[in-house]
């Protein structure tokens, strides 16, 4: 196997570990539900011109279902782990470093999130939904800087890929005819993704200006919440924070 599909291997058995740690501790699986719910939330506002942009909205759309969403994916990684040596035999090499690029994102993404909710139930007097105080608070606890701003890269990595793909007709056309060999593969989690995220990202006409938006959003968001000030329920809404950071959080719901 090449070392493309290896690698995918690595990151979904990690992914794999992290949800069997879950399965094992109910209140950590509820946290971490909570966490990607209030993440989910957090972006729709974030990104809400977007959403609501007639050129945008579908990537926006697809960013949140498939990169942000509260879901679970363990029906696609455990179809992912059996057909690896399917997807590396079947799909370009430049489509399975694609999907490389975003299993190595997704078993970050768990990792973090499972640091995230580990943190708050440390501190929580309940598992309840979140506030942004209760976000701010896990999301210090857990650090992990270079973690968060490699968390953006490979998410640029993602959008960037699909939209060169954009540009090769011929590989949209390899794609489609891949479809029915795909789902005998067992592969149409992937063939839908890869599909869906093609035809979205071709009906912008140009993702840059897009890509540089969340790229310049998420950063400072990131850069926002790990200079907060420390914040309580009686000062979320004061001004406890400097007025540059305070603007940038008022995107936490």
């Amino acid at each position: 196997m090449n070392p493309d599909g290896q690698r995918i291997l690595e990151y979904l058995a990690e992914v794999d570990r992290l949800r069997a740690e879950r399965t094992g501790n109910p209140a950590l699986a509820t946290a971490v539900h909570l966490v990607k719910q209030y993440q989910s939330a957090r972006f729709s506002k974030t990104y809400a011109d977007l959403l609501g942009d007639p050129r945008y909205a579908q990537a926006a759309r697809f960013f949140l279902d498939e990169l942000y969403g509260p879901q679970e994916f363990a029906a696609r990684d455990a179809q992912f782990a059996r057909i690896v040596p399917a997807l590396v035999r079947i799909f370009p090499a430049e489509i399975v470093g694609t999907v490389s690029t975003l299993a190595q994102l997704h078993a970050l993404s768990e990792s973090l999130d499972s640091r995230m909710g580990r943190n708050w139930l440390a501190v929580a007097t309940g598992v309840r939904a979140m506030t942004a105080v209760d976000y701010i608070a896990a999301w210090r606890a857990t650090g992990e800087r270079e973690g968060r701003a490699q968390q953006i890269d490979l998410t640029m990595q993602i959008g960037r890929a699909l939209d060169h793909y954009t540009r090769k007709p011929l590989l949209r056309g390899a794609l489609h005819m891949m479809r029915r060999p795909a789902q005998a593969a067992g592969l149409g989690e992937l063939q839908h993704f890869l599909e869906s995220g093609f035809d979205t990202f071709g009906r912008m006409r140009g993702a840059q200006a897009f890509l540089d938006v969340v790229r310049q959003r998420e950063a400072s968001l990131a850069e926002a919440l790990f200079g907060a000030a420390p914040v309580t329920s009686a000062t979320s809404n004061s001004g406890g924070a400097p007025r540059s950071t305070a603007d940038t959080l008022g995107q936490l719901p």
